[in-house]
């Protein structure tokens, strides 16, 4: 991964929330690093596709494709992410699908901060194998 990270705050004691706006990062970049890798979009087009990957609605689809891929620990931190209380829902989002992009997020930025790169690969590999974008 692009930055190795040691926190100075004990993991288990951060929120979800907090592991979700670290793990929201890690999945925006990834995305946009495979696909500038893998096509030769232009910028704004490249953000717009990008958009079909980082929604809360793709998001939501996407765990799907994970969740029978999760260890029992993952499966604890995703739940943990799913049921963080969250002042406000993205407007475009139902509430459900909301709550599973919090818990990817949450995922993500726990494996991140836990230096677990390789696992990261591993499923964002299998998603983007597994996932068909919805196009508008």
């Amino acid at each position: 991964m692009l930055f190795e990270t040691k926190p100075e705050v004990d993991i288990h004691e951060m929120s979800p929330v907090a592991l979700a706006f670290v793990g929201d990062a890690v999945l925006e970049l990834l995305v946009r690093a495979r696909l500038v890798g893998s096509t030769r979009l232009q910028p704004n087009r490249l953000h717009t596709v990008a958009t079909h990957y980082v929604s809360a609605h793709a998001q939501c689809r996407e765990l799907e494709i994970l969740e029978p891929l999760l260890t029992e620990a993952e499966a604890n931190v995703l739940r943990r992410g799913k049921n963080a209380s969250k002042a406000s829902v993205a407007k475009h989002a139902t509430v459900q699908e909301y709550r599973a992009s919090t818990g990817l997020e949450c995922l993500l930025g726990w494996l991140y901060l836990r230096g677990e790169n390789d696992r990261i690969q591993q499923l964002f590999d299998a998603v983007w194998t597994e996932y068909e974008p919805e196009r508008k």
